[in-house]
């Protein structure tokens, strides 16, 4: 058994030591919502410790930790860090989310043909709204092709009318 001539004194050194080792290993989320396991932790590394002297460590806590300014600067880029890919997430799922919605109303237009024309309707009707529009309609080539080989048989001039 190994002897120390003040108890006290050296497990507060020691408890000091591990509590600094442990919370060196955790981020700020961690210590803040595991801080019961990291007492666990650090209760069973001081017991360890603590055994060859004949000292029992009956309970360990973290109550207060302060930081120095590198490390509030570090644990301040880490949550940015954390929140932009938390931002990222919900927008890539908005948009997983999006793209499923898109392929649902294709699939519906595919199986009525008419309701892609109304659709393009309604999306000519919403930009006239606006009068500072230049709108420009496009029509088949399979409507205008009729209708181009009619005017090209006609006869052209005012008197040509057959007579």
């Amino acid at each position: 058994m190994i002897q120390v001539e003040n108890f006290l004194d050296a497990t507060s050194q020691l408890a000091q030591t591990t509590l600094r080792a442990v919370l060196g290993k955790h981020s700020l989320d961690e210590m803040l919502s595991e801080r019961e396991r990291l007492n666990l932790d650090r209760q069973k590394i001081l017991d360890s410790q603590t055994d060859a002297w004949g000292v029992k460590v009956s309970n360990v806590e973290i109550k207060h930790v302060d930081l120095n300014e590198g490390r509030i600067r570090a644990l301040a880029r880490q949550a940015e860090a954390e929140r932009e890919r938390r931002a990222k997430i919900i927008d890539a799922e908005g948009e997983l989310q999006a793209s499923g919605k898109l392929a649902q109303a294709a699939a519906i237009l595919a199986r009525e043909p008419q309701a892609i024309q109304l659709r393009y309707l309604e999306t000519l009707t919403a930009i006239a709204a606006d009068k500072d529009s230049t709108l420009v309609f496009l029509l088949p080539m399979d409507l205008l092709g009729p209708l181009l080989k009619t005017l090209e048989r006609r006869p052209a001039g005012p008197g040509a009318s057959g007579a």
